[in-house]
């Protein structure tokens, strides 16, 4: 327990801050999915056909949109566990960048998507899930820090089965969505490392 004093009042205020700080980029991301999702849900997911369409001009919105539409309920939670956890451990290896590599990832991706995917809507955050995957991996590949390489141990461990994503075994998954997401986070990072030794 803890007595009513302003002490109490300004150390809750300094935990909720550091919790803030630690998880509020990736609560944001979250946040926004689930919102698009309750539209997507009332519209009948009408939305879906707002997702990356290859090689249509109509698709091209696609690239930038289409990682906060889902094709319905489970698909949204299927993703959001992934992307939460490893958002979070991207946040950890690089807050300064977590927005500009969130950024890198999705457009990266969206765009290879929508250059050489197979013809159809793809939609939902898994691309981004596995661009957070391979940019932890390669991050530690580079850096050999102590922290990196717990992270990417942490990330090996808990997510390791991701990559059997990267293969068309199902013919209503995005594999292409999950290879080239994946791409794109070993990608940023490796451009980062280079342009920051250059």
């Amino acid at each position: 327990g803890c007595h009513i004093s302003a002490w109490c009042l300004n150390h809750s205020e300094f935990d909720m801050k550091t919790i803030g700080k630690m998880v509020g980029p990736v609560l944001i991301l979250v946040t926004l999915i689930w919102t698009v999702e309750i539209v997507n849900f009332l519209s009948g997911h009408s939305l879906t056909t707002f997702g990356v369409q290859p090689r249509s001009s109509n698709g091209l919105i696609g690239i930038f949109l289409s990682p906060f539409i889902h094709a319905g309920f489970w698909h949204t939670v299927s993703n959001t566990v992934p992307l939460f956890i490893l958002g979070g451990l991207t946040l950890a290896a690089d807050k300064a960048r977590f927005w500009m590599t969130t950024a890198a990832i999705i457009l990266l991706s969206g765009t290879l998507v929508w250059l050489f995917a197979r013809s159809s809507y793809h939609v939902g955050a898994s691309g981004l899930v596995f661009g957070y995957f391979g940019a932890l991996i390669t991050r530690a590949i580079i850096e050999r820090s102590i922290k990196s390489i717990i992270l990417a141990v942490i990330t090996i461990t808990l997510y390791g089965g991701l990559l059997w994503g990267i293969l068309p075994l199902r013919s209503y998954i995005s594999f292409e969505g999950h290879f080239f997401g994946l791409i794109a986070g070993i990608a940023y990072i490796w451009i980062i490392h280079r342009f920051s030794k250059g």
